[in-house]
């Protein structure tokens, strides 16, 4: 079954992750779909999500990803770039710009869409 979201349709319920909002647009089967928001300075917590690939899209903004052993595989990103996070890979995004970035995020796999965490493997 087709579905038009518009932004005002989108839902805030989603599991958050300190630092960071994210906008739940379409939840349908192993996919989910929606935005997040990470205000410059902001650092977010570490987490995964579970069973799902992960493909983020940078709409606006700088975005630092974090990940690896100890969080020291870092990659950056601005508008149009795409950033892709593999199943149970612990990580966390930061702003390090003076704007808000935002991303369209596209998830599927099974399992929880966020499950925070206190950190890396060290």
């Amino acid at each position: 079954m087709a579905k038009h979201v518009r932004p005002s349709d989108m839902r805030a319920e989603t599991t958050q992750t300190t630092g960071m909002s994210r906008a739940e647009a379409i939840r349908a089967g192993s996919v989910w779909s929606g935005t997040v928001t990470t205000q410059p300075g902001m650092t977010s917590g570490w987490h995964h999500h579970d069973g799902h690939e992960t493909v983020i899209y940078v709409v606006e903004g700088t975005f630092r990803f974090e990940t690896g052993p100890g969080g020291r595989t870092v990659m950056e990103g601005g508008a149009g770039d795409f950033i892709y996070v593999g199943p149970r890979e612990i990580h966390r995004e930061i702003n390090p710009g003076s704007t808000a970035c935002t991303a369209v995020i596209v998830r599927a796999g099974n399992g929880e869409i966020v499950v925070n965490v206190d950190g890396p493997e060290p």
